[in-house]
């Protein structure tokens, strides 16, 4: 004989469904809200680290930046200190080269200087921000014993003039032998092209 299923129990069979359901969709709440926590803590996870990695990129560019000032700066007090900046000390520049030629015992030293002039007039612009770069190209004529003299007279003439020195070309010939020269005769000629830069402030307009 079937079991009969009367309406208290179907009450208590809905009851018991209901509750099921809405245990159901509350552990789905309680799921679904774990997801978005966790969700949640990722992107905020994710945008802290790249805050962090910003600031660090910002913090390594403005060293590199306070590295790169530091650098002009300090480049700047040398050039400053060697007399670069303004107007050329000609008189100073030949009285140099006259110190050289003794101190070294050189042979002969003979040089031209041209007109001083923007440097690489036409094809370079010859001025950077509020400065001017200007240029007197010299020709120098020397009779050596040997190629250490023209090194060591180059090599003086950059540490001591009162301009930035740029060689453009230096050209050296052995000279043909001398039969009928008193004491030790030279065996080289050299002939040079040299820059002697100096950096002047740009009037106002």
């Amino acid at each position: 004989m079937g079991a009969t299923i009367t309406k208290e129990d179907f009450s208590r069979i809905s009851l018991s469904l209901a509750a099921a359901v809405i245990m159901i969709i509350i552990g789905a709440g309680v799921v679904y809200a774990s997801l978005q926590l966790h969700e949640a803590e990722k992107k905020g996870k994710a945008m802290a680290q790249a805050r962090q990695k910003e600031s660090q990129e910002k913090l390594a560019r403005a060293r590199d930046e306070e590295l790169e000032i530091k650098k002009k700066i300090a480049r700047f007090n040398e050039l400053s200190n060697r007399g670069i900046f303004g107007e050329e000390l000609r008189l100073d520049w030949i009285e140099l080269i006259r110190r050289i030629k003794e101190a070294r015992k050189l042979i002969d030293v003979r040089y031209e200087i041209a007109p001083q002039q923007v440097l690489d007039a036409g094809i370079l612009p010859g001025s950077s921000g509020s400065y001017v770069y200007l240029t007197s190209t010299m020709q120098l004529r020397m009779k050596l014993l040997h190629e250490e003299d023209l090194l060591n007279f180059l090599s003086d003439l950059r540490a001591s003039a009162h301009a930035y020195i740029r060689v453009r070309r230096c050209d050296v010939e052995r000279l043909p032998r001398a039969s009928d020269s008193s004491g030790i005769p030279p065996q080289l000629g050299a002939d040079c092209t040299i820059d002697w830069i100096t950096v002047r402030e740009k009037k106002a307009a």
